[in-house]
């Protein structure tokens, strides 16, 4: 899969790359967070079709989300996040979801920086360049797909532009899941208080029970395969239902740093993540899941000359920093970011403790969190500095406070064994 970099100039022009002026592409385009089941059927739909006509198949990724850049532009009198800016509300980092498109075969992704001027620009001139430069012929949305200044660009108005101009088809996908799902408006995280994975709260429900709930919580009508309801299962540690979305377990990567080692000294020594944290955390509690060693820094560089690149973040690629400077706006790589520096890198089942902070984040704009890992395995390991991911399989329990210190390991070992049963 090729990989190419592009960053809007001052006017939101993008020097687009050209393909073989003899082979066509088929494009979708959006952020695809979490690249759910709904972004799968999205992409596969492209590959599909561009199989069946001999073109390319070509993903236009755009980083920042957008939400994320027009929320921050609301709160900072029009200005746009920096580099050193964490989009905490994103399910997956950029690296991610380039891994999961090379497995769906993908041929070319351009990983679009999202800028205001970028976004200023009407859906009629992006298909233009598309078309023109691309040679897009065809292109697949979903079918609340919108794009271009305002999301203007919606479903209706594209396909009356393709029917009008004759240039392009477009390829609508099924990609909303069964039915639709309640989600309350401005929804907070909210820890369960009861032991085990949280129900659906409407779940056998009536229609004029459902009606009362959603008027109750100013809930509003949303597809259930949606990057907002996995954001919102995921702060109310529904994980499984996540899951069953994501097609995969929810997981977040980080660094392991030292932490207070008090786990240590009762007998469960945990892995704690530094601050910098790659995808959503879900709300604070105790879940099942897994620990996955993607080894140090320097074993990640190693790789990356031996031919196995390191992990490229938004707007970064593992060329070299002469190689970006005279491309411009444009770095081309065949560099996906990789999951491990192993072909089958070590992984353990592991009880994992979320909780909060009362020291706040300039970089999320919200009270740091804390992201402890106990791997339930015989062997001693020493992870500090390691790159690692943590996936979720389900909710165990709230965070509480204990009556001593043996209170908390019966707890402790309890919240080990439901782990094994749920990672068997």
């Amino acid at each position: 899969m090729n990989i190419t970099y592009l960053t809007p100039d001052a006017e939101g022009e993008v020097a687009w790359p050209s393909f073989d002026n003899d082979k066509k592409a088929v494009a979708t385009l959006g952020a695809f967070d979490g690249m759910h089941l709904g972004h799968q059927a999205v992409i596969r739909r492209v590959v599909e079709l561009a199989h069946r006509h001999d073109a390319f198949s070509v993903v236009i990724l755009f980083d920042p989300r957008p939400a994320f850049v027009h929320g921050w532009a609301a709160r900072h009198e029009g200005a746009e996040p920096d580099s050193a800016a964490i989009d905490a509300e994103a399910l997956t980092g950029i690296g991610e979801r380039l891994r999961r498109m090379e497995e769906l075969g993908v041929d070319h992704v351009l990983v679009v920086r999202y800028t205001l001027a970028f976004a200023a620009k009407s859906y009629i001139f992006f298909l233009g360049r598309l078309t023109g430069k691309l040679g897009m012929r065809t292109l697949v949305l979903g079918q609340d797909g919108a794009f271009g200044r305002n999301r203007e660009g919606d479903v209706q108005h594209v396909a009356n532009l393709a029917a009008a101009t004759g240039v392009f088809e477009l390829d609508i996908v099924d990609d909303r899941g069964p039915g639709e799902v309640r989600i309350p408006r401005d929804f907070k995280p909210e820890m369960p208080a009861e032991w085990g994975e949280p129900a659906d709260p409407l779940a056998g429900a009536t229609k004029a029970e459902r009606r009362a709930w959603s008027k109750k919580h100013q809930a509003k009508a949303m597809r259930a395969w949606s990057s907002t309801n996995v954001r919102y299962l995921l702060a109310h540690g529904r994980i499984q239902d996540a899951n069953a979305i994501l097609g995969e377990p929810h997981a977040i990567e980080g660094v392991v740093v030292h932490g207070e080692e008090r786990g240590r000294t009762i007998g469960f020594p945990t892995a704690n993540l530094g601050t910098d944290i790659e995808g959503y955390i879900p709300v604070d509690g105790v879940y099942a899941g897994w620990l996955v060693d993607l080894g140090t820094a320097s074993e990640q560089e190693t790789d990356a000359e031996a031919g196995q690149p390191a992990q490229a973040g938004p707007g970064e690629s593992t060329q070299s920093e002469a190689a970006q400077a005279q491309s411009g706006t444009e770095v081309v790589s065949d560099a996906v970011p990789e999951a491990g520096t192993q072909d089958q890198p070590r992984r353990w089942p592991a009880a994992i403790s979320i909780g909060t902070k009362p020291t706040f984040s300039e970089k999320t704009g919200l009270h740091e969190r804390v992201v402890e890992s106990y791997c339930i395995t015989d062997d001693w390991i020493d992870l500090y500095g390691h790159k690692v991911r943590v996936e979720f399989a389900g909710f165990l329990r709230p965070q509480v406070k204990f009556d001593g210190p043996d209170a908390l390991v019966d707890e402790l070992k309890r919240n080990v064994e439901e782990t094994r049963r749920l990672t068997a």
